[in-house]
C-alpha cells in the first residue's frame, strides 16, 4: 500500500472540509481532485471548448499545471500559474467541471495527473474515484456521505457566504442531477471501493469525523504518528 489517504464521496459530503484539516493534523499533503476538474471546466469554458471537442480537451489537459497553496487558513487553487481558487468555486464551475469529467480523454489524463502527485507519499486526496481508481492501494480509504438535503444545505451556505443568490430547491435537484451523472458515467462511476470505510457525515460534527479517520489512518500505520522524513 502507499502513504495515501483516499476520500471519496459526492458533493457536499464534506470531503473539502475534512481532508484539508485531516491532512494538517497528519503533516501530509493536500491534493482536492474535485478542484482539477473545475480547472479544466472553467478554462473549458472561457475558451469555448465544447465536451464533443475531444481533440481541444486533450490539449488542455496536457497543458496543464495545477498546484495546492496552503497560507495564512486559505487554500489557493494554481493552474499554469493562474490563481484560480474564486473561479472554481462558483455553481456555475461545478456544472461545467461535471459535465467535463464524464468524458474519457479528460479522466484519462487527470487520473495520469493525480497518480503523479500522489506517488511521492505522505498526501490525502480527496476526490470520486481516489479509492476505485486513482489510487486503489491507498493505505486508507473512505467514503464520506450524507442526505441530499444536508448536502445542497451546505453548499448552499458556502455560495451565499461569497455573495450568490442560492434557491436551496434547485441545489438540492442540481446535486441529485450530478451524483446520477457521477455514478452512471462508464470510465471511473463514483462509488465506494469495497474496501473502504464509509461515513455517514449528516448531523455529525466536523471534528469527530476528522478524529475518527485521523484515528484509523494511525491504527492502519500501526499506532504511529505519521512523520514526515
Amino acid at each position: 500500500m502507499i502513504d495515501v489517504v483516499a476520500i471519496d464521496g459526492p458533493a457536499g459530503a464534506g470531503k473539502s472540509s475534512v481532508s484539508r484539516a485531516v491532512a494538517r493534523e497528519l503533516g501530509y499533503d493536500y491534493v482536492d481532485t474535485g478542484a482539477m476538474y473545475r480547472v479544466v471546466g472553467v478554462l473549458a469554458h472561457e475558451r469555448g471548448v465544447a465536451n464533443d471537442d475531444i481533440a481541444a480537451l486533450v490539449q488542455l489537459c496536457d497543458g496543464l499545471e495545477i498546484s495546492f497553496e496552503e497560507g495564512g487558513g486559505n487554500l489557493r487553487v494554481v493552474a499554469n500559474g493562474r490563481d484560480l481558487s474564486r473561479d472554481i468555486r462558483t455553481a456555475d464551475a461545478g456544472q461545467w467541471a461535471s459535465k467535463r469529467s464524464t468524458v474519457p480523454a479528460v479522466r484519462e489524463r487527470m487520473v495520469a495527473l493525480q497518480r503523479r502527485m500522489a506517488a511521492v507519499g505522505q498526501v490525502v486526496m480527496e476526490g470520486r474515484d481516489i479509492g476505485t481508481v486513482v489510487c486503489p492501494e491507498a493505505v486508507v480509504k473512505v467514503y464520506l456521505d450524507a442526505s441530499p438535503r444536508e448536502r445542497a444545505r451546505r453548499r448552499a451556505a458556502e455560495l451565499e457566504a461569497r455573495g450568490e443568490s442560492i434557491d436551496l430547491g434547485r441545489m438540492v435537484k442540481e446535486i441529485e442531477e450530478r451524483d446520477a451523472r457521477d455514478r452512471g458515467r462508464a470510465h471511473s462511476p463514483m462509488r465506494p471501493a469495497a474496501d473502504a470505510e464509509r461515513i455517514d457525515t449528516t448531523g455529525r460534527s466536523l471534528e469527530s469525523v476528522i478524529d475518527e479517520i485521523c484515528t484509523l489512518v494511525r491504527t492502519r500505520k500501526g499506532g504511529a504518528r505519521p512523520q514526515r522524513p
